[in-house]
């Protein structure tokens, strides 16, 4: 299947330049990951997660769902080739909460050379994704609002790192090696199987709003205005279709159904 390039730039509403300059891609991926959010619900649904590039234009783009990071990842990465772009993929290990050495490689973001030097780009890392390309380079941040993202050296690996309200947190780690398109469906069957993988366990929803984001963890909801933020509890799962709808652009019928082994009642 071709990929369609006018279909993307309508979904993320994007008619600015298309020249393969920092701007473009900087443009590109705020306007990306505004429009398209971070959800697993697929993974929860039972239903298991594509990455033909079929499958993720048809959910991401035609059905404007959004997705978790190798669909975000393998959608963003096609777009920018169809304008001129030259990403490299990799695989990450996630240190948010698991140590390195019980994280597996199962998250995916980009890098992107361009004349000013050489970006990651990771619209697919949910709540804490960086809304700008960050440089490869040790130390410098880059911020949106009250967002920090950098860089930093760990002996051979490349840590990304983003500052918190009291303290630095450890994203995720990477070589930063080109890897095989067979090691994202690697990554991915984890993911999406595991019994040990989060996403087989949990709720994890990110929207972006024009002043904030709109987060959820199981039936936990975190609406975050500018520095304010604001908490809530969804009280069953008509609730959580009724997020689906006002925050994050589509309705979804079957959740009313959804199994979440983490919340109790909802079994």
């Amino acid at each position: 299947m071709a990929f369609d390039l006018d279909a993307y730039l309508e979904r993320i509403e994007w008619a600015g330049d298309l020249r393969p300059i920092h701007a473009t891609l900087a443009g590109l991926l705020d306007a990306h990951m505004s429009h398209i959010p971070f959800e697993n619900l697929d993974v929860l649904l039972g239903r298991g997660v594509r990455l033909d590039l079929e499958s993720v234009q048809d959910k991401l783009v035609g059905a404007r769902r959004g997705g978790y990071c190798f669909e975000h990842g393998t959608l963003f990465a096609v777009a920018l080739e169809a304008i001129g772009f030259e990403p490299a993929r990799h695989t990450a290990r996630v240190v948010v909460v698991a140590p390195r050495e019980a994280s597996p490689r199962a998250h995916m973001f980009l890098t992107v050379p361009l004349a000013e030097g050489r970006f990651v780009v990771d619209p697919g890392f949910g709540s804490l994704a960086p809304r700008v390309p960050v440089p490869l380079v040790e130390g410098m941040d880059v911020s949106v609002g009250t967002d920090t993202h950098w860089m930093s050296r760990d002996g051979g690996l490349w840590v990304l790192r983003t500052q918190a309200p009291d303290r630095a947190t450890d994203c995720w780690v990477s070589a930063v090696e080109d890897d095989n398109l067979i090691d994202f469906e690697v990554g991915n069957h984890f993911t999406a199987t595991h019994p040990g993988s989060p996403f087989v366990n949990r709720i994890m929803l990110r929207a972006l709003t024009d002043d904030g984001r709109v987060s959820v963890m199981n039936r936990d909801v975190t609406i975050r205005r500018g520095a304010e933020s604001q908490t809530m509890q969804l009280p069953d799962r008509a609730a959580l279709r009724a997020l689906l709808v006002e925050h994050f652009g589509f309705d979804l019928p079957e959740v009313e159904g959804i199994r979440v082994p983490t919340v109790d009642e909802w079994r």
